[in-house]
């Protein structure tokens, strides 16, 4: 915690905490109404405080990371059923054990983008994931083997989900609110590299699109790994041919194979196709 002691004279909320856990037990002291608002659950969880928990949702990792001094990311989006080969068992389908390769690939970029981010003092090109296995557990990985740090943003799922093992464990988020996660994921982006996935992937991908299209967002690299994947599972020509998108729109992503494409395409970006 942040220590403001010189910032104002008042009594700190911390301290008052600790005096309200000495206070006598009684009918009065014990119910809901006399409990600290801020140190209330049941009342920060009622519907009417959902404006409030959506601030918070903001307001905790911006903070976070902004005292880590991080002022840019790398962001990985990509399929938590896409596993490393060795040891990985068998595979639900043979595509999926074919798409292991991509796992190898967001690890070699995650650590290559780390130790660039380290010759910055850690604070520029941070890689940051949905803190999942997959490959988001090989980006996390990736900057481990570096020597870095990276950023995992977990959300609350029905089946269990922890963070994976190599999410630097100060800059592992949780989340209940999509939407405010989607926002951490892109507001201090400098790239978007997007792997084989399925829906979950699908929407980080064309709604970080969509933003950059609409100019909500500025542009930023946007690469799709595996064109053979990409071209299979969605006719981008046809969008175009159809004019549900321009010409242009085809320009806002590339495609690469690997991760010494995607460096080189991410230095060479703003020299155009």
């Amino acid at each position: 915690m942040k220590d403001d002691t010189r910032n104002h004279p008042f009594r700190h909320s911390q301290e008052d905490m600790a005096t309200v856990r000495r206070i006598p037990d009684t009918p009065q002291t014990r119910a809901p109404a006399y409990r600290l608002a801020f140190a209330d659950n049941e009342f920060l969880c009622r519907e009417e405080l959902r404006p409030v928990r959506l601030q918070l949702e903001l307001l905790k990792p911006q903070m976070i990371l902004d005292e880590a001094g991080i002022n840019s990311t790398v962001v990985l989006f990509g399929g938590a059923r896409i596993r490393e080969a060795a040891g990985s068992g068998t595979a639900p389908t043979e595509a999926l054990a074919d798409l292991s390769a991509f796992y190898d690939e967001a690890r070699r970029f995650a650590r290559l983008m780390t130790e660039r981010s380290i010759a910055a003092y850690g604070r520029e090109n941070v890689i940051v994931t949905g803190g999942g296995p997959g490959v988001m557990e090989a980006g996390n990985r990736g900057a481990a083997d570096a020597g870095g740090h990276s950023i995992g943003l977990n959300i609350v799922l029905p089946h269990e989900q922890a963070p994976n093992a190599y999410v630097t464990p100060d800059l592992s988020f949780n989340f209940h609110y999509f939407a405010i996660r989607k926002m951490h994921f892109l507001m201090r982006a400098r790239a978007i590299c997007v792997f084989p996935g399925g829906f979950g992937t699908l929407d980080e991908l064309f709604e970080s699109l969509t933003l950059i299209q609409t100019g909500r967002m500025r542009r930023v690299p946007f690469l799709l790994f595996g064109r053979e994947f990409w071209e299979r599972i969605v006719n981008w020509q046809a969008l175009a041919d159809a004019g549900t998108i321009s010409d242009e729109d085809l320009n806002l992503f590339r495609f690469v194979e690997t991760a010494d494409e995607a460096m080189a395409a991410i230095d060479t970006w703003d020299e155009g196709e």
